[in-house]
């Protein structure tokens, strides 16, 4: 929430007549946001430019201390839980300032669609606005915020949800609640989603599509507990053909593919299973396979080489060394500053929302309400397309099967490891298992070379990221410590 104030100096020889004459002409009219086309080139910006993977990976259960390498403060303060204080790319701070400036760009489209008369034509530029506005606080409350939790999401701190632009140096906001805050998600989402035309939009991969709008919905719904939304919202994704057709093929087409090839496509806009894409300023790229602090080679192996309740091998692409595992997914765009210059800006493109996730949303929804044969369903076209020389009769989920598996007949637990297990594999150095251990409430305990370690318990209060020392100046709280 930085703030620019411009000062403007007159000259004392100015007539006031003149000077007024001189403030009602408008000096470049491309600042006007008048016309349908202004307004989609704003909602561009409407999209957080920065990445949560790197701290939200470093500080789940997928990585370890490789002591043979070094990394920098902020890829490493996360392993230890410990609030960074610096507005860097791939930070905290950095991540809540992109997203209120994502915040305000949509507000400030919204604020121009209101004066241009809300018109129908303006419906497509309206529904993305609102759809971004929720998806930029709903990341914002999950992670500044405790989770949310039925019984306590009343009384439990929010975040700001911001719905004007700011007409003042330094205005007050108050962090209400986070139900209040899923409250006002919700409303943004039901009445954004059904105005998204995806006609609207040059490459479709970098906004709100209408699948990408479902993809984000199945997961607001899972994360408030509306199972049969859910499963409503991820069925739209997956439409009359089902989900396998826009999934990426792990056994198939990239098992054929260098490391390289793998890490240019993965971010694709032409690769289907990425719903929506967003350009972030960020060096995880170059750090996610070389930190101290990554997936290590023993971990790697007991997740992807170990026993799966599919009695198959997994078909992912692994690389790395006697030091740690990783998948090949990030590919760098670095920026030069000038075209002579040495150093510049890097950027990664990230998927916010995929097929994959959407499978997995409906699987988990359909294993609380009790319907484990749909749930199987889902789990078994992942498979089709996960697992080395995949046969449906050696490799396909039964619920017996998979209870089988965990040597129990509490199908609904061993459903949920299942899936829980899955998507750990499908998402490793993306950041999206930090979300599954806040949800259930997963203990971590990160191990270091010398030996010693620490556990976040269930309840720690550092699973909440501290809101920015910058935020206080507008009356935001800090959360506690």
């Amino acid at each position: 929430m930085k703030k620019f104030i411009l000062y403007i100096s007159i000259l004392s020889g100015l007539s006031l007549s003149s000077c007024e004459s001189y403030l009602d002409t408008v000096p470049d009219n491309r600042t006007e946001i008048n016309t349908p086309e202004k307004i989609s080139e704003l909602l561009v910006s409407a999209y957080p430019s920065a990445n949560y993977s790197p701290f939200c990976e470093i500080m789940s259960d997928n990585v370890g201390d490789n002591v043979q390498t070094s990394s920098p403060p902020i890829y490493s303060k996360p392993y230890f839980w410990e609030d960074i204080l610096l507005d860097d790319n791939d930070t905290p701070q950095y991540y809540w300032a992109a997203c209120y400036s994502a915040i305000a760009s949509a507000n400030q489209a919204l604020e121009a669609i209101k004066a241009l008369g809300d018109t129908k034509k303006l419906a497509p530029q309206k529904g993305e606005a609102l759809v971004a506005r929720a998806y930029a606080h709903f990341m914002l409350v999950n992670l500044f915020a405790k989770f949310y939790d039925p019984a306590t999401a009343s009384t439990d701190a929010g975040i700001p949800y911001v719905t004007e632009t700011e007409k003042v140096v330094i205005k007050q906001y108050d962090r209400k609640t986070v139900a209040y805050v899923y409250d006002m998600i919700e409303k943004d989402l039901n009445e954004g989603l059904p105005l998204i035309s995806d006609q609207a939009y040059k490459i479709p991969a970098y906004h709100f599509t209408k699948a990408a709008a479902n993809a984000f919905a199945s997961r607001f719904y899972l994360y408030k507990q509306n199972y049969d939304k859910v499963i409503l919202h991820a069925s739209n994704v997956a439409g009359t053909g089902g989900f396998a057709s826009n999934m990426r093929n792990w056994n198939t087409d990239y098992s054929t593919k260098s490391f390289t090839e793998i890490s240019f496509i993965y971010s694709q806009a032409s690769e289907k299973a990425n719903l929506l894409l967003a350009e972030t300023g960020s060096y995880w790229g170059r750090y996610w396979a070389a930190n101290r602090y990554m997936l290590p080679s023993d971990l790697g192996q007991q997740l992807y080489f170990g026993a799966n309740p599919s009695g198959g091998f997994w078909a992912y692409s692994l690389f790395g060394s006697e030091r740690g595992i990783y998948l090949p997914k990030y590919n760098e765009h670095f920026v030069r500053v000038s075209a002579n210059a040495n150093i510049g800006n890097g950027y990664n493109m990230i998927p916010l929302f995929t097929t994959e996730e959407v499978l997995f949303n409906r699987a988990e929804a359909n294993t609380l309400k009790g319907n484990y044969d749909a749930a199987i369903t889902d789990l078994n076209t992942f498979l089709s397309l996960r697992i080395d020389s995949y046969s449906p009769s050696l490799h396909n989920l039964t619920v017996a099967k998979n209870n089988a598996f965990y040597g129990t007949s509490n199908t609904r637990a061993a459903m949920l490891t299942t899936i829980l297990n899955f998507k750990r594999l499908e998402f490793m150095h993306e950041g999206l298992r930090w979300f599954d251990i806040l949800r259930y409430k997963i203990p971590v305990t990160h191990s270091n070379q010398d030996g010693s370690s620490q556990t976040l318990s269930a309840n720690d209060l550092r699973r909440v990221l501290q809101i920015p020392q910058e935020a206080s100046l507008s009356g935001v709280a800090a959360n506690p410590r």
